[in-house]
């Protein structure tokens, strides 16, 4: 199966309907079975991940809101913002966990998991993204805490992996990521994905200049873990998407990554 994870950065800049067309064309290239979506939007009586597994035919998709509190910007007035995933097997059920923010406080982070009807089991795919700003590192490094400790919980176990579709804010190089790298797989790295690719582009004007901890690093990541010990975990491509312009535009801040698995 392909799983991607993209960060599609909601309707910031000026040309996010041209943006949005970029993101439908690059899905419809690399034809995902499993998509996470960050930063992803509702309103106007739908949502992004509904208006893209509509249009790519016969997907299924989810939205929640990523935090307790509504996402305000006065020129999208009743627009949020929030977590999406969209899936080629129907979405059995939806817990939305919260995530700490001791030092943040104020609207409570969340990640969106899903149970998917895969023909070989259920397929258990948390989506998320996590504090990124320096001076909240430490929530930052107690919500991948959390999340490796979601991501293994033995009430996943079962015949197909564990996966994380996440805008981590960091690379597996550096401290935050440390949890989840002892306790899952960093797919693009089990699939000899290049060292040196970044999801977060410092080469994009639309970049953004104050993630002094993210630029020109690749902090989007597809994690997975084994559904019971013992079980292989093969994977066999990993890929970078949505990193040229379409149609003059970017699709967004940041590039998608994607993975093939064998389930």
């Amino acid at each position: 199966m392909r799983v991607m994870v993209w960060n599609v950065w909601w309707r910031f800049g000026d040309d996010w309907r041209a943006r949005e067309k970029g993101i439908l064309a690059t899905l419809e290239t690399y034809r995902p079975d499993v998509l996470g979506l960050v930063e992803s939007w509702s309103g106007d009586g739908t949502d992004q991940p509904h208006r893209l597994a509509s249009q790519a035919g016969g997907m299924h998709s989810a939205w929640i809101p990523a935090a307790d509190a509504a996402f305000c910007d006065p020129d999208h007035p009743g627009v949020d913002a929030g977590l999406g995933l969209v899936s080629r097997w129907p979405i059995l059920s939806l817990e939305t966990p919260g995530l700490p923010h001791d030092q943040r406080g104020g609207a409570h982070p969340v990640a969106l998991v899903a149970t998917l009807d895969h023909p070989r089991g259920p397929l258990h795919v948390i989506v998320a993204g996590t504090e990124w700003e320096t001076q909240f590192a430490a929530d930052h490094l107690a919500q991948t805490r959390f999340l490796a400790a979601l991501a293994t919980d033995k009430r996943f176990d079962g015949p197909l992996p564990v996966l994380l579709l996440a805008d981590l804010n960091a690379s597996v190089d550096q401290p935050e990521l440390a949890p989840l790298v002892d306790a899952m797989v960093d797919t693009w790295e089990a699939a000899g994905g290049d060292p040196a690719a970044v999801t977060l582009d410092g080469r994009l004007a639309i970049a953004p200049r104050d993630a002094v901890k993210q630029l020109d690093r690749r902090i989007d990541h597809v994690f997975a873990r084994v559904g019971r010990p013992g079980l292989p975990l093969a994977v066999h491509g990993a890929f970078v998407a949505g990193d040229r312009p379409i149609g003059g535009v970017y699709p967004s801040d940041h590039y998608a990554v994607g993975v093939d698995l064998e389930p």
